[in-house]
């Protein structure tokens, strides 16, 4: 059955916003970097590989060895969260096939809603320097929910667009967002961008980037 023939009303679509929308991994690095010493921190290359897409309390956890105390993580996440949006507001633009297949499932009267460890300033940065706010019902994000692989944002972002888990998908590159989104009960695309696809197994169909993504492929995933 072809997808125009389909009452895809009843199903969702949850993205992620950095890595999947858009590549943000180097600004988000040099904010980290401009930050940090400040406070006698650093962040090196291999640390932000391997926190990218955590909130700001799991990256700083795992960095201090503890949890940052409660002063700390609000003035580091304050300049560090100003900072990047200060460098993304000049920078930022779609990752190839962004927009193209949020335009093919809006059309198709699917609903979507960006599910994003971001805080929620950083977010409407974002989608309103690109201009695709209208694809969106709803913009979630989790960063005072219990961080990925936790499910938490993609339940509240189902919840907000009105739909159980069975009837979403997520598009996640990061591997705690494709665990969490499993965990979630939903189903999940990952994306190669700033992950291998080994380390996205656990993904219903990983893909090298949106332009090998169709808007039919999603939809499968959603009514199989």
């Amino acid at each position: 059955m072809k997808m125009k023939d389909l009452d895809l009303s009843k199903y969702g679509v949850l993205w992620d916003l950095d890595g999947v929308l858009i590549e943000s991994s180097r600004q988000h690095l040099e904010s980290w970097m401009s930050v940090l010493p400040r406070f006698g921190l650093t962040m090196s290359m291999e640390l932000h590989e391997q926190t990218f897409g955590m909130n700001n309390r799991e990256i700083l956890t795992i960095m201090l060895g503890e949890p940052p105390e409660a002063d700390l993580l609000r003035r580091i996440s304050w300049e560090k969260e100003s900072a990047f949006r200060e460098i993304i507001r000049g920078t930022v633009e779609p990752l190839m096939g962004a927009v193209e297949l949020l335009e093919q499932l809006h059309s198709a009267k699917v609903r979507q809603a960006i599910a994003s460890s971001a805080p929620e300033e950083n977010i409407h940065v974002v989608v309103d320097a690109l201009q695709i706010r209208g694809y969106f019902q709803v913009l979630v994000s989790g960063h005072d929910l219990p961080a990925k692989p936790d499910p938490a944002v993609y339940l509240e972002a189902a919840r907000q667009i009105e739909l159980g888990p069975e009837a979403c998908v997520v598009v996640e590159d990061a591997v705690v967002g494709v665990r969490g989104a499993k965990k979630a009960g939903m189903r999940a695309v990952g994306v190669t961008t700033t992950h291998p696809a080994s380390a996205l197994q656990s993904a219903d169909l990983i893909v090298e980037s949106l332009l090998d993504l169709t808007a039919d492929e999603i939809v499968q995933l959603l009514i199989n």
